[in-house]
C-alpha cells in the first residue's frame, strides 16, 4: 500500500500552523530504528516516507535543527515552531533533492505501509516489527 501515482494526500503539524500536500508516489516507506530517530521521537523507531522535494507543497515555515548524522553528514529536522510537531528531515544523505517525511504527520497515515525496517543495529529489544518485513542493519540498499 502506498500513495498512488498522481494522488494527493495532506498532512501537517499538531496545531495546524503548518500544512502540506504530497503528490505520489513515494520513493519508499520504512521504519527507522537509528539512534537519531529514537532521540528525536522518544520511541524505538519512526516510520518515514522518502520523497523528491518537488512532491511536497508546504504551507507555513518550519523551524529547523541540524546535527551530524551517523554518516558524518548533516541532518536537518524540520518541525513546527508552535507545537513542535515533526514534519520532515533533509540532509547530506540522501541529498538535496530528497526529503524524509514523518508518516505520522499525514492526516491519514494508513495511506502508506512500511516496506522495510532500517538501522536494525540500533533497534531496542522492546520494539517489535512485522516479521515479514525485510530488515537491514543500516540503510536499505537501493537499486540503481
Amino acid at each position: 500500500m502506498g500513495i498512488e501515482a498522481g494522488a494527493k494526500v495532506d498532512g501537517g503539524c499538531l496545531c495546524g500552523a503548518i500544512r502540506y500536500t504530497v503528490t505520489g508516489p513515494e520513493m519508499f516507506t520504512s521504519q527507522c530504528c537509528c539512534k537519531d530517530c529514537q532521540k528525536a521521537t522518544g520511541t524505538g523507531h519512526t516510520t518515514i516516507i522518502g520523497l523528491r522535494r518537488d512532491q511536497l507543497d508546504m504551507r507555513g515555515t518550519p523551524k529547523t535543527y541540524t546535527n551530524d548524522g551517523e554518516s558524518g553528514g548533516s541532518v536537518t529536522r524540520h518541525f513546527c515552531g508552535e507545537c513542535g510537531g515533526r514534519l520532515y528531515t533533509t540532509g547530506d544523505m540522501p541529498g538535496d533533492q530528497v526529503l524524509i517525511l514523518q508518516a505520522g504527520s499525514l492526516d491519514d497515515p494508513d495511506v502508506v505501509s512500511p516496506e522495510s525496517v532500517i538501522y536494525m543495529k540500533d533497534a531496542v529489544a522492546w520494539d517489535f516489527f512485522d516479521p515479514d518485513l525485510p530488515k537491514f542493519e543500516a540503510m536499505q540498499p537501493r537499486e540503481r
